[in-house]
C-alpha cells in the first residue's frame, strides 16, 4: 500500500493527493509520522489559510485538531489508519520524536504510563468500531 499523511493535506486546495476524499483502499493513513511535527505542533506553526481549509474541510473550528485528524484517518478508506500516540495524547513538539538530519535529541520521548487513561482506551475503542476498524458491531 502507498502511504498518506494528513498533515500534508490542507496546504494546497481540494486537488491535494493527500485528502481522505482521494483515497482508495490501498493506502495506510497517518496523522504525521516520527519524522514530522505533533498534530498540534503542526497546527500551531501553520499558517491561517492552511487553518481554515482544514476547519472547512473536516467541519470542526479546531479546539481539538488532534482529535479531529484522528478521526479523519480512521474514518477514511485506507486499509489502515495509523496516529502517534504524541497525537492521541494532544501533544505539541516537545514530544516530536525526530528531527532528520538532527544529531543529539532525536529520539528521546517516552509516554510516562500515568498517559494511558481508560478515557482514551475508550475513545478509541469508539472510533474503532465506528469506522469498522475494530470489533465487529455488536460484539
Amino acid at each position: 500500500p502507498g502511504m498518506k499523511i494528513l498533515v500534508f493535506a490542507f496546504d494546497s486546495g481540494p486537488d491535494n493527493p493527500f485528502l481522505p476524499h482521494h483515497y482508495t483502499p490501498n493506502f495506510v493513513v497517518y496523522t504525521g509520522t516520527h519524522d514530522n511535527d505533533t498534530v498540534v505542533g503542526w497546527w500551531r506553526r501553520v499558517d491561517e489559510t492552511e487553518r481554515d481549509f482544514c476547519r472547512r474541510y473536516l467541519a470542526t473550528r479546531g479546539q481539538d485538531i488532534a482529535w479531529d485528524l484522528i478521526r479523519a484517518a480512521w474514518a477514511s478508506v485506507a486499509v489502515l489508519a495509523i496516529a502517534p500516540m504524541q497525537d492521541f495524547l494532544r501533544l505539541d513538539n516537545r514530544a516530536r520524536m525526530n528531527y532528520p538530519g538532527r544529531e543529539g535529541s532525536n529520539w528521546a520521548w517516552r509516554m510516562p504510563a500515568e498517559a494511558l487513561k481508560p478515557e482514551l482506551r475508550d475513545a478509541l475503542r469508539e472510533l474503532n468500531i465506528l469506522y469498522s476498524r475494530g470489533k465487529v458491531f455488536g460484539e
